[in-house]
């Protein structure tokens, strides 16, 4: 059984107060007295509960998250850059995990991790903050960092989706492709509707149409259509058209998804490059023992920069709002029929 302030106060013969006074450095105790309760501390080998101290100096050195999906390879990747980051500070970390398409839960878990004694600041990734929401939570005074999400009101990290989905598509259009698809995830999905704008632009800026046949989004809710089965599905969506009407590229989303569009070609029979190009979207680990060319985004490394930014945030409370902006970078492999290997390369600016 641990120690309590009550043990000491008995053993050292002074009120639990008296205690409480000389284990939080209070100067109203004589030197006689302290040396007398840190002497009885030492010698029952007390260790003072952490939370504890730290709602008695109103600091938790604990930073909530609020992640969507903790099963989502990209969050794995980006939770891991934070825990590795956030050991070497003394922070723990809280995470609340969300129902897709929940926005009550949303609020719920925003509120509570805002209270006071519940977490010094609190992490949002991939949601859309709504207006009202910032509105409400900007006054409070509690940090906020988003993470691959973006309002002016607030730090924020994020990759250009719409970037790197044009480096996808321009890069296959570079190969000579003419019909080139898209698989996309649920377009509810702020990336996805970023990275569909990208493919988009990328077609039309090179005299290419826009052919709603080669275009497949998903409606699957789980994961927000980031998953194995929606590449899967709309992969057989896609051999369902006529031989001459298939793309020959595709674009996808994600490369959870373009794993999934994989095994439906092999299904069929088919394999990637030599019947349909495939380009994904992250570089997860996977990726590269696949031989999967896709558009890298710095997932561990936004861990790690979100931490800092957070910290940054708790001892300048009153600074000014910072936005920083990761340029994704196509990594070149097999599955694009282009056999050639880049490094990734990531740059990132300040707005």
């Amino acid at each position: 059984m641990s120690v309590t302030i009550y043990d000491i106060a008995k053993q050292a013969g002074v009120g639990v107060g008296t205690v409480s006074r000389v284990l939080n450095n209070h100067p109203n105790v004589s030197v006689k007295t302290r040396e007398r309760v840190l002497k009885v501390a030492h010698d029952l080998n007390y260790q003072p509960h952490a939370f504890a101290q730290g709602l008695a100096r109103n600091k938790t050195n604990t930073i909530a998250a609020i992640i969507p999906f903790f099963t989502n390879y990209f969050f794995l990747e980006v939770l891991q850059g934070i825990q590795d980051k956030i050991l070497t500070l003394g922070y723990d970390i809280m995470l609340y995990g969300l129902n897709e398409n929940d926005p009550e839960q949303f609020e719920s878990h925003l509120l509570r991790s805002t209270q006071k004694g519940r977490a010094d600041g609190v992490m949002l990734f991939s949601l859309r903050l709504p207006d009202d929401f910032a509105e409400k939570y900007k006054h409070v005074n509690h940090p906020i960092v988003l993470v691959d999400c973006f309002h002016q009101d607030f730090d924020s990290i994020t990759v250009d989706n719409k970037a790197g989905a044009y480096a996808a598509t321009k890069h296959l259009i570079s190969l000579g492709h003419e019909r080139i698809g898209m698989i996309n995830a649920n377009p509810i999905s702020p990336p996805a509707q970023h990275r569909f704008e990208g493919y988009k632009a990328a077609l039309i800026e090179n005299g290419l149409p826009f052919d709603e046949k080669l275009y497949k989004s998903s409606k699957i809710m789980k994961y927000d259509g980031f998953s194995r089965e929606a590449g899967y599905v709309s992969m057989i969506a896609m051999l369902d058209l006529p031989m001459d009407e298939r793309p020959t590229a595709i674009f996808v989303s994600s490369d959870v998804q373009a794993m999934g569009a994989l095994s439906a070609m092999r299904d069929h029979n088919l394999k990637a490059p030599d019947d349909i190009a495939i380009v994904g979207y992250d570089d997860i680990e996977l990726a590269q023992h696949i031989g999967l060319t896709t558009i890298g985004q710095p997932m561990y490394e936004m861990g790690v920069l979100s931490v800092g930014r957070m910290l940054d945030r708790l001892t300048n409370r009153n600074g000014s709002v910072t936005h920083t902006s990761f340029t994704p970078k196509l990594i070149i492999r097999e599955t694009c029929g282009y056999r050639k290997t880049e490094a990734v390369s990531v740059t990132n600016h300040q707005v």
